[in-house]
């Protein structure tokens, strides 16, 4: 297995973020502190993962997968992968329903605004899914394992892939009726699996008496044999992306492995 990954994606610069009261987007004292920390002990950087050899003689589902719902559940990243100070998640963020539940006229860009607020990045609901919170910073990663066939997800990614050109500056309307000013760009990630995909997307706006906000959400797809997981990691500010690169490095290797398992015992 090859060591080497891409080079991490620098950070954008740190927004001033401002209690949004009259809106409703944030509650109370825990979204007061916004420098957000690394995950403290997350095992960054892991080795990359080898492509899976074909699966042979283990039944597939109907999206083509060969795992069993057991195995899926196990290739789920966990809390204890990301280190402090992640832990299990209390319910969707706050900004989810205030940022993301957005309208535009750009068909394109709505079809991924859609995908981010139903957390269905690889176009259809997940098999299995796990949300993790900073408990810090109020960020929240959600990390799902597809249900879809590799062909159909290798057209999700290729879409992906042209966001950063057909996206890269739009305008949203939420359902408050803020303007958004929206950013999409590539997001380099560690060469893991067969394909893959990284955004950043980044949403900012100002309230009418003169508040700023700005929601910063990475973005990330992977397909590892017949299987593929996708994940975002968002929150208020800047978002700091080791976690994104750790959970992508952790969960292709997980899947890798637990295929390898299920080869191992057809």
């Amino acid at each position: 297995m090859s060591p080497a990954i891409r080079p991490r994606i620098p950070r954008i610069p740190r927004a001033v973020r401002l209690p949004l009261l009259a809106t409703g987007l944030l509650v109370g004292g825990g979204c007061a502190a916004l420098g957000l920390h690394h995950p403290a002990s997350a095992p960054y950087p892991l080795p990359t993962v080898d492509r899976p050899a074909p699966t042979s003689g283990a039944p597939r589902r109907a999206d083509g997968s060969t795992l069993t719902d057991e195995q899926a559940r196990a290739a789920l990243i966990t809390q204890t992968d990301l280190g402090a100070p992640w832990t299990a998640t209390r319910g969707a963020a706050t900004w989810r329903d205030g940022l993301l539940k957005s309208r535009t006229t750009a068909a394109e860009c709505q079809r991924l605004l859609d995908a981010l607020y139903g957390d269905e990045l690889l176009g259809a609901p997940a098999r299995i899914a796990v949300g993790l919170d900073d408990a810090d910073t109020e960020a929240q990663l959600r990390y799902q394992i597809a249900a879809r066939r590799p062909a159909d997800v290798d057209a999700t990614l290729a879409w992906l892939r042209t966001l950063p050109v057909r996206c890269a500056r739009f305008t949203a309307t939420t359902e408050l009726g803020l303007p958004e000013d929206v950013q999409v760009v590539d997001a380099p990630l560690p060469e893991v699996g067969d394909v893959r995909q990284g955004l950043r997307v980044t949403v900012a706006s100002v309230t009418p008496d003169g508040q700023r906000y700005l929601l910063t959400i990475d973005v990330a797809a992977v397909r590892v044999g017949e299987d593929a997981f996708a994940l975002t990691n968002g929150g208020l500010g800047d978002v700091p992306n080791d976690a994104t690169q750790a959970a992508v490095q952790i969960g292709a290797l997980r899947l890798a492995d637990i295929r390898r398992q299920g080869r191992a015992q057809v």
